[in-house]
């Protein structure tokens, strides 16, 4: 008979961190209590107990002086805030992975956006990630549970809803639920939070029932995921859970040859070395096969002598980690120096800090937090110290290496950042790997300066690979080539007139400015388009560089000629002065010109009108210039706007007082024909419009 302990046995990477935290406030001589079992294992709470530690049902049993520590399946929120507003000392040892999940429902669900919760309703987990939804959630844990919801879903609701899942559900049972009922029709956001560290745990359960004849499952009868590892193996083999070592002998190991040992996240070591042990006298006492490893050959009857102790036994099967091998580590501790993780095994995972990244420009500090999961790359096991010393680096050289070595033979383009300037070029760093770029393939010119690609990110094509030196040769160049000629073949398949397109000018001629959209592609603004208003050359409104947001006016696709378009309708001089200039306004001018029959003044940049020789005075003048002068600035009132004819007319009479006397003749001579009715003052207003519109026409006249 053989024995198998899974790899992923016992405490999970949240489990062991919050009794840590209890382990480290009881060295330090404080008084801790947990709200309710700070685990699901009996055992485990009865050691805790008689270490001093409390069980507390709610803050209000917190007693005085005591620091309390919340459990690893969180809390709902409202105890938090109960926490906070009495002032009670606490200490959140809420899993990282269930963090997530109420960080997820609190940032997307909403009143209108309910949540779909894959789950137990009545595990605290679950409760607590209810407790941060903004309206109304789900929670389901079968097909039925599904149709149910689902039912109750649709005559609520039609907008997709938000699905999340209890950190310790069944991933593939989930993924059937959603299949079985086509749930994935409606849309949901689906967010994948089943901790990966159990999903490991559950596949290496199933695949050790498989090749076993029994399993044994150790772990408290109310814990959710020993619960789920029993279930699963039931469904293979002969299965049986416990929870304490006891419960063995009540259990018939006749004609199995091979029996398979895991454990829940919330079983302790000390727990799984206890059944191991009793497991093994139970073999011995029947004349049987002792203990088996993962990875080591079985133990036979014959093997166990008195140079063989169960102490050596348990320590060889935790020794399954070789250097060399690849892990999963989860972030324990971040330090300026190292970074601690978790791999699953009683020794501490240390990353030191020339093992985090090839990467010069890498900031550990910034870039993790507690809780990621690394691959690693084991490089030494220290038995002694119980450490293991891992490298993130090489096994991201060993990934992307073999990623580089393929897009050497594929021809693909890659992405990189110019880290480093040497005598003969220049080396790119992509993906953890260096690779050298020779200036003559950099497209830098003869005489440039390379080190103006330094920190660049440049795209490179690998034109050799020396798989024995491991050493790579890019060309940037080549990359560029074939880069513009995808452009330019996709901007011609594509391109439209009225496209719009923000690009840089490149250069400037006598009749206008060439702008490169992209790629190489190449347009021109011609110099009637560059302004509104007259210019003598293209550099009066734009320079070599300029930024500038153009549009296609046409596409010759044979020639491959493209004119562009510049100018704006909204800063149409006629469009400005239709919306900021009305008529009756009155307005500072410039005298910017002068007629025999009268001036031209600049109502703004671009813009000028007329002020006819008869709206200069109510004085008769022989010409302009005997009142006016180039440069004046005076007040007008802007009389009207032909947009038709593009005629502007202005008037600084009609803003003077007129002598009574002129006006008191020219009301005379109109008195016969006025209304019987009409006072003076109507009369003389009815003068001056006369005179006004005698003055447009004339104006007008003039103009023509």
């Amino acid at each position: 008979m053989s024995i198998t302990l899974a790899k992923t046995a016992g405490f999970c990477f949240g489990v062991a961190r919050a009794v840590q935290t209890v382990d480290d406030f009881l060295a330090k001589g404080r008084k801790v209590c947990t709200l309710g079992p700070l685990i699901h294992n009996p055992s485990f709470i009865d050691e805790l107990r008689s270490n001093g530690v409390l069980v507390v049902d709610s803050p209000d049993d917190v007693p005085e002086g005591y620091i309390l520590v919340l459990r690893t399946h969180g809390v709902e929120k409202h105890i938090i805030t109960q926490l906070e507003e009495k002032g009670i000392p606490y200490h959140d040892a809420t899993c990282p992975f269930v963090e997530k999940i109420r960080k997820i429902v609190d940032a997307e669900s909403a009143g209108n956006i309910p949540v779909l919760i894959a789950g137990d309703p009545q595990h605290p987990e679950v409760i607590g990630i209810r407790s941060c939804c903004h309206g109304e959630s789900f929670v389901f844990s079968s097909d039925a549970d599904l149709t149910a919801t689902m039912d109750m879903y649709a005559s609520k609701y039609d907008i997709s809803p938000i699905l999340v899942s209890q950190t310790t559900f069944n991933s593939q049972e989930l993924k059937k639920s959603l299949k079985n009922q086509k749930l994935l029709c409606t849309n949901p956001k689906i967010f994948d939070t089943i901790c990966s560290a159990t999903s490991r745990r559950q596949e290496e359960a199933v695949e050790l029932a498989k090749r076993n004849d029994m399993m044994i499952v150790v772990g408290g009868r109310n814990s959710s995921n020993t619960a789920k590892l029993t279930s699963l193996c039931s469904e293979i083999c002969e299965t049986h859970q416990i929870e304490t070592a006891e419960e063995l002998y009540a259990i018939d190991f006749s004609g199995k040859r091979d029996i398979g040992l895991t454990a829940g996240a919330s079983t302790p070591v000390r727990i799984i070395k206890e059944v191991q042990k009793t497991m093994s006298d139970i073999i011995n006492e029947n004349n049987v096969s002792a203990v088996e490893s993962e990875g080591h050959a079985p133990v036979t009857a014959a093997d166990t002598t008195e140079d063989w102790s169960f102490e050596q036994g348990l320590e060889e099967s935790y020794k399954n980690l070789n250097n060399n091998q690849t892990v999963v580590g989860v972030v324990m501790h971040i330090a300026p120096n190292e970074i601690q993780v978790d791999i699953g095994r009683k020794q501490t995972g240390i990353i030191p800090l020339d093992e985090y990244s090839a990467d010069p420009t890498a900031n550990h500090m910034k870039e993790l937090k507690v809780g990621d999961e690394l691959n690693l790359f084991i490089m030494k096991t220290n038995d002694v110290e119980g450490t293991i010393l891992l490298s993130k680096k090489r096994f991201d050289e060993k990934k992307h290496r073999e990623e580089i070595e393929q897009a050497a033979k594929d021809g693909a383009i890659l992405e990189g950042t110019v880290v480093e300037v040497i005598s003969k070029g220049l080396i790119v760093f992509s993906n953890g790997i260096r690779v050298f770029v020779p200036a003559s393939l950099s497209t830098v010119p003869r005489n440039g300066r390379l080190e103006d690609m330094l920190n660049k990110t440049v795209s490179f094509k690998v034109i050799e690979f020396d798989r024995r030196r491991r050493g790579a040769v890019g060309s940037i160049r080549e990359a560029a080539k074939e880069l513009r000629k995808a452009s330019q073949a996709k901007f011609w398949e594509t391109a439209a007139v009225e496209d719009r397109f923000t690009g840089t000018v490149v250069s400037l001629t006598d009749f206008g400015a060439f702008v490169d959209l992209g790629g190489d592609v190449v347009g021109m603004i011609h110099r009637s388009e560059l302004s509104w208003k007259r210019i003598k050359h293209p550099s009066d409104v734009v320079s070599v560089g300029d930024v500038v947001d153009v549009y296609i006016k046409a596409l010759d696709t044979e020639k491959k000629k493209i004119s562009l378009g510049y100018k704006r309708t909204e800063d149409n001089p006629w469009e400005i002065l239709k919306r900021d200039y009305p008529i009756g306004g009155e307005y500072e001018v410039k005298i910017v010109s002068l007629t025999t029959f009268g001036a031209f003044a600049e109502l703004f940049p671009g813009m000028e009108g007329l002020i006819h020789i008869s709206q200069i005075s109510y004085e008769r003048i022989a010409k302009p210039q005997d009142v006016l002068s180039i440069g004046d600035v005076v007040k007008v009132k802007l009389l009207d706007v032909d947009f038709e004819k593009k005629h502007i007319s202005l008037s600084i009479k009609a803003l003077l007082e007129a002598p009574v006397k002129e006006v008191v003749e020219e009301v005379e001579e109109e008195v016969d024909d006025a209304p019987v009715s009409m006072s003076i003052d109507e009369m003389i207003a009815k003068a001056k419009e006369n005179e006004a519109a005698a003055a447009a026409e004339e104006a007008e006249e003039v103009t023509e």
